[in-house]
């Protein structure tokens, strides 16, 4: 029978000090393919996956997370390859938490490209910022009316076009200066006072979720 061990895989979504002060757990670094195989062979009681290596070759397959539910391990998924992997094998018994999961298992996002980001291998600091926590952000100042619905679409627009390392707030903002019927300087002061990392808030709700499953 498991025991109760928990192993989760995070890196730039949410610092390791900052998730251990949450969850009492086997922190790993991003997880690339195999290591969701290799880590149920430890046969923990569950594995978190939050961030994970975005590439052809070595990202983590359905397979091993289908292998691991068949062996009753609990998968969680969230945040980023996690929320992805969620909305594909929920079916199975993959758990998915967050808004992230809800928007790849609604469809309103499909595409890995919304939360891949680039991070330093050395301490997982994010360098870039995905698209999703730009899109989040700037349908709060949508509601907020800041921007327009319009102005909002071709903002997201000009961002996805962009190579994914090069996209962050900065960038946006140079973008929105351009547009001469856009209040830059109000939206610039609405994502320094309010902006939202969103990746970091489903990565600090999934392990709440654990939590709190360990306390029945």
């Amino acid at each position: 029978m498991p025991d109760k061990k928990v192993v989760v895989f995070v890196g730039p979504s949410l610092k390791h000090k900052q998730a251990k002060k949450i969850l009492d757990a086997d922190y790993k670094p991003p997880a690339e393919r195999g290591d969701i195989k290799k880590t149920s062979q430890q046969n923990p009681h569950t594995i978190c996956l939050i961030d994970g290596v975005f590439s052809q070759d070595c990202s983590v397959s359905h397979r091993e997370i289908l292998q691991t539910l068949e062996k009753n391990i609990n998968v969680i998924g969230a945040s980023s390859m996690g929320a992805l992997r969620a909305s594909e094998l929920d079916q199975y018994g993959m758990k998915g938490i967050g808004e992230i999961y809800q928007r790849y298992k609604q469809g309103t996002i499909n595409s890995d490209d919304e939360v891949a980001l680039t991070y330093s291998p050395q301490n997982y600091q994010p360098l870039s910022t995905p698209l999703i926590n730009i899109r989040y952000n700037l349908e709060q100042a949508t509601q907020k009316n800041i921007i327009t619905q319009k102005q909002m679409e071709k903002l997201i627009q000009k961002t996805k076009k962009k190579f994914y390392p090069k996209r962050n707030y900065n960038q946006l903002l140079k973008t929105a200066k351009k547009h001469p019927k856009i209040n830059h300087n109000q939206l610039k002061q609405f994502l320094e006072e309010y902006k939202v990392d969103l990746k970091k808030e489903d990565a600090k709700k999934a392990l709440k979720h654990i939590k709190n499953q360990q306390k029945k």
